[in-house]
């Protein structure tokens, strides 16, 4: 009788053990694929940006709210997708993982390494889509970001937390001049993200590898969204690379990202919308398209010090057209944005690097976080070169010029050559100074610009060996005086003379 009762223990044990957990999962079917995307039927309960499993693990997200269907895009490869085929809500909108494990690591938009390493395990995620900080959050643009390129810390300066676009025609050196700005963060402490949509792997490969070669990479985080991939993993990659900017922002870090380029993403967001249905309007791209660009650059802030007071700057990259700065995703993002720097084609083509057109180029938020130190100087450099500019066609007519105009013409010849700048040579901000006060008093106006060259060498080697304190008076944040200066161009002439 005992064993009996044993047993029948033993066997209401094992079923209470196997009993079934009941799961509810909403679960329907796919109506029709397409390029990249598919119309999915039912879904009643679906949400916008959540994502649906498909077989294979295949992910797609929804984009488009029917009465009776679902419009999703792919996230995966989907050739293995098929009408009929069983799909299942996640019930998650989409997110990516955010760590202090993210930095030095390649990864795509999902959060899934693209670098070979050990996979990630940040415990805590972020939704891609999050709304942009209240004003009332917001602090004042009041730090310089420095880039280390003279022709944009002079002219079209940078602060933590600003929008400033990058704009010009293919070729034209876009990413070289963000790729400086990460580069020269490199003792800073501000966080870089680059984020590169649409782009040839072998482009994306250069970057990492001089990330590496300049030990900038472990204080760097890329996000790769190949042209090879799909259009929607194309399309969510500027939102998750902003996400993790936030993750670090939040805990009071700088941050800044570069997005390379929304172009790429409007042509991706443009071919998704189509496939869709939904309407298109001027070039084709979908009446949404402004928006899709305003609630992501909106992001980028500087919070309150009761926030904790971090950064997070953008510099979007823009491919024009034959200059065209007027088409419409360019003054799309123009008027999104904080400023330009504008890259023209013909100076580039004439060796003139970096080819940044000072005419076209703007920074409205830069000018108030910009040392002090610069802005003494800053406003005869940029007169005389606008009116060297104005005054240079004239000489190609042979016209007589009297000495006054002659003079211009020479000071405007020589800020040129200063302005010109090799990639990964980034300078600090005294350097540049001692460099424009040289040239702002005329030391280098009857060079060549080989002299020119060499004479900036000089000149920085008697600012460092002579001038300690001044170098300590530019980084604390203060104004040169006037007897520094003055005792500064006496040692740059007389060393230049020798």
């Amino acid at each position: 009788m005992e064993k009996t009762e044993k047993t029948f223990a033993a066997i209401n044990q094992s079923i209470e053990d196997t009993r079934a957990v009941l799961k509810k999962e909403e679960v329907s079917v796919v109506q029709s694929v397409s390029a990249g995307t598919a119309i999915v039927s039912g879904m009643a309960q679906a949400q916008m940006d959540e994502l649906l499993q498909f077989p294979n693990n295949v992910m797609g997200m929804v984009q488009t709210l029917n009465r009776d269907s679902v419009g999703v895009v792919f996230l995966d490869n989907p050739n293995t997708i098929k009408a009929g085929d069983r799909v299942v809500r996640t019930k998650r909108v989409l997110d990516v993982p955010v760590s202090d494990e993210l930095l030095g690591r390649v990864i795509n938009p999902l959060g899934k390494p693209l670098d070979g390493k050990a996979p990630l395990t940040a415990p805590q995620r972020r939704p891609i889509e999050v709304e942009a900080v209240p004003i009332m959050d917001r602090a004042p643009v009041d730090t310089p970001l420095q880039t280390g390129i003279k022709a944009v810390d002079a002219f079209t300066p940078i602060g933590r937390g600003q929008r400033e676009l990058i704009l010009g025609d293919r070729q034209t050196g876009k990413t070289a001049i963000a790729l400086d700005a990460m580069l020269n963060q490199k003792d800073t402490g501000v966080i870089n993200i680059y984020c590169a949509i649409g782009q040839r792997n072998s482009a994306v490969a250069g970057v990492i590898a001089d990330l590496e070669k300049y030990d900038v990479m472990q204080n760097t985080v890329v996000v790769v969204a190949a042209a090879n991939d799909e259009a929607g993993m194309q399309f969510i990659a500027p939102y998750a690379a902003t996400s993790i900017g936030e993750y670090f922002m939040e805990k009071g870090r700088d941050v800044l990202v570069v997005y390379d380029d929304l172009t790429n993403h409007a042509r991706a967001y443009r071919q998704m919308s189509l496939l869709l249905r939904r309407p298109p309007g001027r070039e084709a791209f979908p009446g949404d398209i402004f928006y899709i660009h305003s609630r992501l650059l909106e992001r980028a802030t500087h919070l309150s010090p009761d926030l904790g007071g971090g950064s997070l700057t953008a510099l979007p990259i823009v491919a024009t057209e034959a200059g065209n700065i007027s088409a419409y995703i360019p003054t799309n993002i123009i008027s999104i944005t904080d400023g330009q720097i504008y890259l023209s084609a013909p100076m580039f083509q004439k060796g003139i690097m970096p080819a940044i057109d000072t005419g076209k180029s703007v920074s409205r938020v830069g000018g108030d976080a910009q040392l002090p130190a610069y802005k003494s100087l800053v406003g005869p450099l940029k007169l005389f070169y606008a009116q060297f500019e104005e005054l240079e066609s004239f000489t190609k007519f042979g016209t007589q010029l009297d000495k006054e105009t002659q003079k211009r013409i020479a000071r405007g010849k020589a800020i040129r050559c200063v302005l010109e700048q090799r990639q990964y040579h980034t300078m600090s901000a005294p350097e540049q100074i001692a460099v424009f006060i040289a040239v702002n008093n005329g030391l280098f106006d009857a060079m060549s610009a080989d002299e020119i060259g060499e004479a900036q060498k000089i000149v920085l080697n008697v600012f460092y060996a002579q001038f300690r304190t001044a170098i300590k008076t530019i980084l604390s944040g203060k104004k040169l005086s006037e007897e520094q200066i003055a005792q500064m161009l006496t040692a740059f002439q007389s060393a230049l003379m020798r």
